[in-house]
């Protein structure tokens, strides 16, 4: 296990208060609040469906609330004009989950892509900066002229950790890194975002629904529910706290995602299906 932060008593980096967000007539997230401290990993973990990644989009400002606001270090990232927006999403790294790198560009012009778009450094220093960037994430110099499909998916998914480090942000956004990983790399890339941490002073925040991973590289664990499936005022946010208290959460719900149980989540689809 790896060492916890201290918690951080200072003004949050992030500041998600009553949050909603609604689609047409669905409501994806409902009245969210969360404050994460400057330095802190936190893993949003819940089933399929139950706004993880729209939580996170939420976050940078690629989607937009219903109700609520995010604040980032006391900047409302819902009023601010677009030109500050770029200039506050500067400071964000954002792993997708499949990587997006583009197919068109060699691995070296994909990490060294924001470099050249907001910054003015010279070829070389890109470069070099790019060499280290790729070196950081266990890759090899040899592989800077080559197309992203000539990568495997693990490869792929450490060069879009190095693209996102590029700028050296304040906050990491990691959309399920390992989703469609073998075991041994889905470890790989957990290593890789514990040994971001260690390097640089990051905020991470990790979705996933590997158990391992939310285990392994977070401080604190937030788990989601659908909310569709709530019911009345139910809090949508089932669980948040240390990883080491989901085993005694007396939640059902939290217990049989975090062991993989789907008993009684059977017999629910049944229900609904009317069966």
């Amino acid at each position: 296990m790896h060492a916890r932060l201290e918690e951080d008593h200072s003004e949050p980096i992030l500041d998600v208060d009553s949050l909603h967000v609604q689609f047409g007539s669905q409501t994806v997230l409902r009245d969210i609040s969360i404050k994460i401290p400057r330095g802190q990993t936190l893993a949003i973990i819940g089933e399929s469906g139950c706004g993880k990644t729209v939580l996170l989009k939420t976050m940078i400002a690629l989607i937009r609330p219903t109700q609520g606001q995010v604040t980032f270090e006391g900047k409302n990232l819902h009023k601010i004009s677009e030109r500050e927006l770029t200039k506050e999403r500067i400071r964000y790294g954002f792993v997708f989950q499949g990587a997006a790198l583009f197919d068109s560009m060699t691995i070296g012009q994909n990490v060294a892509f924001p470099l050249k778009q907001h910054t003015r450094k010279p070829i070389e220093e890109i470069r070099q900066i790019v060499f280290g960037l790729l070196a950081d994430v266990g890759l090899p110099d040899s592989i800077v002229w080559k197309k992203p499909a000539e990568l495997s998916g693990g490869m792929q998914k450490r060069v879009g950790l190095a693209r996102s480090l590029a700028l050296k942000p304040e906050v990491m956004l990691y959309d399920e890194p390992t989703t469609g990983l073998d075991p041994i790399m889905s470890d790989v890339i957990n290593e890789l975002i514990l040994r971001t941490r260690s390097r640089y002073p990051v905020t991470s925040i990790v979705v996933t629904h590997d158990m391992r991973t939310a285990r392994k590289v977070a401080d604190r664990v937030l788990m989601l529910y659908p909310a569709s499936r709530l019911k009345g005022d139910e809090p949508q946010i089932l669980y948040d706290g240390p990883p080491e208290g989901l085993d005694e959460c007396t939640d059902r719900r939290v217990t049989q995602f975090v062991h993989g149980e789907a008993g009684e989540r059977i017999m629910e689809m049944r229900e609904a299906a009317g069966v």
